[in-house]
């Protein structure tokens, strides 16, 4: 077990190495995420499975607090709304679960994060081409093959891993620098 566990570890700590070479498209996605903040506007987060779980986390981390003691930032999940989620899938499909949501909630302005390990989760697609057509700014955090979100999006990160566990590990990675950068550039 243990040289497998070395062997996964190794390929992570090389994809994390190559995350340095998205420290510009890091920087544009906080810039994006600061623009939006700064007029009023919100940052949104979508993602299925492990990727739903990201999307939560990196709200509270928005909302709650980083790093610094501040006040809450705007930001949400489209992924916790159970009555939501099961009533547009039921009565339009689960392809439609983020985009309708969107549509309710989302405002010209505001920035929307797809998270996706294949980057062709058809729900944050069409969430992604929804908020495209309402001025909302949509940014994907996908895995090296980018997929469809990375053509949709107005910025992609891609993260060069190849299992979905180690393109999350990366993606929180990501989020959380971005999330920094927001913090730091608005309170510190």
């Amino acid at each position: 077990m243990q040289p497998y566990i070395t062997e996964q570890l190794q390929q992570l700590s090389r994809a994390a190495s190559e995350l340095c070479s998205l420290a510009p498209q890091i920087e544009q996605a906080a810039q994006i995420c600061l623009s939006a903040l700064r007029s009023g506007h919100k940052i949104i987060f979508c993602g299925n499975g492990g990727s739903a779980a990201l999307a939560q986390h990196l709200t509270a981390e928005l909302i709650g607090q980083y790093k610094l003691s501040r006040t809450a930032l705007s930001a949400l999940s489209l992924t916790v709304d159970t009555s939501n989620i099961t009533a547009i899938a039921n009565d339009f499909s689960f392809e439609q679960v983020f985009a309708r949501q969107l549509e309710g909630v989302g405002v010209a302005g505001d920035v929307l994060i797809g998270l996706s390990t294949s980057g062709n989760s058809r729900n944050v697609v069409m969430a992604m081409q929804r908020a495209q057509k309402m001025g909302i700014r949509c940014i994907a955090l996908v895995g090296a093959k980018g997929g469809e979100m990375q053509a949709v999006a107005d910025l992609a990160l891609p993260v060069s891993a190849d299992t979905s566990a180690h393109i999350q590990e990366l993606h929180i990675a990501v989020g959380h620098l971005i999330c920094d950068l927001i913090e730091s550039s608005l309170y510190a």
